[in-house]
């Protein structure tokens, strides 16, 4: 293998860091759980029955959106999340 097919996969890789990264954490994964069902969540939802703070799951849903795994959309006062299944997709290839 050429250094520049290596130099471009170790740049691929890299990119999908803080993917893996985010899925490293059982709090997020447990997140991820909740929103795979394709239904949309507020914090409020998703905090029901967790054992951590409300300002834990939104340190943990700010770091699966930036990973690309979930979605916060505006709704009146509050926001709503859902799964992003795509970064999921193109890791498992």
């Amino acid at each position: 293998m050429s250094a520049k097919t290596l130099n471009r996969a170790a740049r691929k890789i890299r990119g999908k860091a803080p993917l893996f990264a985010a899925l490293g954490d059982k709090t997020r994964l447990t997140l991820l759980i909740k929103l795979s069902d394709g239904q949309t969540y507020s914090i409020t939802q998703l905090t029901e029955g967790e054992k951590v703070s409300r300002q834990a799951i939104t340190k943990h849903l700010r770091i699966l959106q930036e990973a690309g795994l979930i979605q916060g959309t505006p709704q009146g006062r509050e926001k709503r999340f859902q799964l992003e299944p795509k970064p999921l997709d193109d890791a498992r290839e």
